[in-house]
């Protein structure tokens, strides 16, 4: 069993309640990089600070993305069929269930509807420890990009069960949080929001001579796409907006942070896009910044860090129309089109491509937006639920 413990980091304040422990069960907390891990790691390095004891239990690789927040404890794990970058836990062997009962927890948070979820609820049912549920994605959204469609019923009421054996369920945007209230969650469910760094993410880490280096005129538009390379982030819209564009003669150059499983099939179908592969600190903000107008075809958001991060930048952004994008950009700061409407999408780009003021203005305005978003206030919102249950005598 691995265990990676992180370095030690100066404590601010004690918690109200001095040192609880939270058993953290996530299905991917640091061998891949993605919006949701990130999350989660910030949220531990919060809380630790803040005077709790943390224990992630997570599947891990061998060589991981980055270096794990907390300490981590690594769960069995095979890679998910159809998508062998990500790995699908198998529960809690003996070991695994003997360290969580010597760490003694007290509060179990579960991020991911997968087996090893499943029986940390149960442990905590068990043991009569309050239960926290994340949501991160929208996995019901996962099964039309694999060919699984006619599962997408089961996979709802999985997670529908998944979500009511806890005490508390925590979303990351309003519109979600009333979708579920409305399905009767409305006495569990809390909103978790996210942050941004707007230190790495500034529109000053805009780059003219980075972009010349990889020719890309001073006077051309590109077109970003950000984010991991996989079917459910929307590629195939992206590629097929590229090409309506260039079919209605407008000039842009296809832009692509981020790296993936499908990097092949995306050179094969835009071989003069560039792509940069995966990127972080301040080379990442310089070539979100470095871009034109960003747009996310993802329907399968939960919250769009991306998109946020792309705000952050002084980007404008042309979303489809799902609640994350909604939320982020209300009022102003980018523009939505309809699921599945490639026209709508591709007449929005049309004209930001045409307008560098309208394009900066909309930019300026999403830079300045992206203030409301902070990690330490995003985190406060975990802790708040957790002192809620911790505090009372919740029915569980």
């Amino acid at each position: 069993m691995a265990i990676v413990a992180n370095a030690a980091r100066p404590m601010p304040a004690a918690p109200a309640r001095p040192s609880p422990r939270i058993a953290l069960f996530s299905g991917n907390y640091n061998y891949v990089r993605d919006g949701a891990n990130r999350a989660l790691n910030r949220l531990v390095d919060v809380l630790e600070r803040r005077g709790a004891r943390v224990r992630v239990y997570s599947p891990t690789a061998r060589v991981p993305a980055f270096a794990p927040s907390g300490t981590l404890v690594s769960v069995p794990s095979i890679p998910l069929p159809g998508r062998g970058d990500y790995r699908l836990g198998l529960g809690l062997p003996i070991s695994v269930r003997a360290d969580i009962m010597r760490f003694t927890p007290d509060l179990i948070h579960v991020s991911a509807p997968d087996w090893t979820g499943v029986a940390a609820q149960r442990l905590a049912r068990v043991r009569g420890v309050p239960l926290v549920a994340s949501l991160h994605t929208r996995f019901e959204t996962y099964a039309q990009f694999y060919g699984a469609g006619l599962v997408r019923p089961a996979i709802e009421r999985h997670l529908r069960s998944f979500y009511r054996r806890c005490d508390r369920v925590l979303v990351p945007t309003r519109p979600i949080l009333d979708a579920f209230a409305g399905d009767g969650f409305a006495e569990t469910v809390r909103l978790w929001s996210r942050g941004v760094d707007r230190i790495q993410f500034d529109p000053a880490r805009r780059d003219p001579a980075w972009r010349r280096a990889h020719d890309i005129a001073d006077s051309a538009c590109a077109l970003l796409f950000f984010g991991r390379l996989v079917r459910e982030k929307g590629l195939a819209e992206y590629v097929a907006m590229i090409k309506q564009l260039r079919a209605r003669g407008v000039a842009i150059v296809p832009l692509v942070v981020g790296d993936g499983p499908e990097r092949d099939w995306l050179r094969q179908r835009l071989p003069e896009a560039l792509l940069t592969g995966h990127l972080d600190g301040a080379a990442l903000g310089r070539a979100v910044a470095s871009a034109d107008i960003f747009v996310n075809p993802s329907v399968t958001e939960a919250f769009g860090n991306v998109t946020l991060e792309a705000m952050a930048s002084g980007l404008p952004t042309v979303s489809v129309d799902a609640p994350s994008a909604a939320t982020l950009l209300a009022g102003g700061t980018g523009l939505l089109y309809p699921p599945g409407d490639r026209d709508a999408a591709s007449g929005a780009l049309a004209r930001l491509a045409a307008f560098p003021e309208r394009r900066r203005a909309i930019g300026r305005h999403a830079r300045e937006a992206s203030a409301a978003y902070g990690w330490d206030r995003a985190s406060a919102m975990v802790w708040d639920a957790y002192a809620e249950l911790l505090a009372t005598d919740a029915p569980r």
